[in-house]
């Protein structure tokens, strides 16, 4: 768990030391992707044999055991060995993780002395949120309303229609009115570009989909490939153990 953990600082290094705000500047976003899965490979390789090298070598030697069932045992304490570091590991990144959220939300809040978005006029973000905007719409939008309130409406639209996979007719009509009264824009327009932003906010959303997807998979095969090398170094330091001669 401690070397795990330090290799991942030397990955996150290595990695923020590559990037670059500059277009054209540093390693691209797809690079960066693979040399991070190549990392966590590499970081399971080495963590995962190590431990599992040490529960096996440091084992006290069986006696009057059959050849496969100390083999057996090893094998059982170098894939334990792994199981536990894993689980140390991913509840201290889990405790460090909601530790920054927790002090960025109040740093910002403090900051500000508001909160921002949906949360602007003292409401918390529920699921019901969408279906009570319902009912206060007025036929007409107001050109002078208030910009937060317009915006986080909007948002609650879009999270709305995701969930859906579409827009509905009603939720259309009414951002495109929305837009047509704050943009000055024609109705026809001000609904292509309703359609326009929420295809691109779709395909954002894929994205990230594919993406979130695409490293557990790889996550997945690197922690399949630590709790291998736990088990197979384990049965090498086991052999190690039994050569020792005691004198």
């Amino acid at each position: 768990a401690a070397l795990s953990l330090i290799l991942l600082a030397l990955g996150a290094g290595l990695g923020l030391s590559s990037v670059s705000f500059w277009s054209n500047a540093g390693m691209s976003s797809s690079t960066i992707g693979t040399a991070a899965i190549l990392w966590l490979i590499l970081m399971q390789i080495m963590s995962s044999s190590m431990g599992g090298y040490l529960a096996g070598r440091l084992r006290t030697k069986w006696a009057n055991i059959h050849t496969d069932e100390v083999y057996f045992r090893d094998t059982a304490h170098g894939f334990l060995a792994w199981a536990l570091a894993l689980v140390i590991t991913a509840a201290f990144l889990a405790a460090a993780a909601a530790s920054m959220v927790g002090a960025t939300a109040s740093s910002a809040a403090g900051r500000t002395g508001r909160a921002t978005g949906v949360q602007a006029e003292g409401r918390e973000a529920d699921p019901n949120e969408y279906f009570i905007d319902t009912l206060f719409r007025s036929e007409g939008a107001k050109p002078d309303s208030n910009s937060t309130s317009v915006r986080g409406e909007a948002g609650l639209i879009f999270a709305n229609a995701l969930r859906q996979g579409d827009i509905p007719a009603a939720d259309r009509s009414y951002l495109a009115q929305l837009v047509a009264a704050r943009t000055g824009l024609s109705q026809a327009d001000a609904d292509k570009r309703v359609s326009d932003v929420f295809a691109r906010v779709q395909q954002g959303a894929d994205t990230a989909r594919k993406a979130v997807a695409h490293s557990l998979l790889w996550a997945f095969l690197a922690l399949l490939i630590g709790a291998f090398c736990a088990s197979f170094a384990a049965t090498i330091g086991g052999r190690q153990r039994d050569h020792v001669v005691i004198v």
